[in-house]
């Protein structure tokens, strides 16, 4: 199960990321959306890609996995506040919280290991 939800939350991270460093159309018209400048925004991808390689490590080295789901959860907290700070609904926040979802997942499971 640890590492069906490993490649799972991996995948989560990975769509985004590629999105934000191939700099998808709609990743730039969030970035506007938020207010954030490009470069900003696109270093997001970068930290998505980071946590994607963590996770995976986190299969041989637990406690990297915990780290890159950490690091993630914090930026997805994030990512639902600015969200909200947009006045976004449901449907814009939906994937964020969804993939935090995951996340607190990943780590309930992966803490007592």
């Amino acid at each position: 199960m640890f590492t069906a939800l490993s490649i799972l939350v991996a995948a989560l991270y990975l769509l985004p990321s590629t999105a934000k460093l191939t700099a998808r159309p709609a990743m730039r018209a969030s970035a506007d959306h938020f207010g954030v400048e490009w470069p900003h925004y696109r270093l997001i991808g970068v930290a998505e890609l980071a946590a994607a390689a963590g996770i995976l490590a986190g299969l041989v080295w637990p406690p990297i996995g915990l780290a890159a789901a950490g690091g993630m959860t914090a930026l997805l907290v994030g990512a639902v506040a600015m969200h909200a700070r947009a006045d976004d609904g449901a449907k814009e926040m939906a994937p964020a919280l969804l993939i935090l979802l995951v996340t607190v997942a990943y780590l309930a499971v992966a803490l007592p290991t």
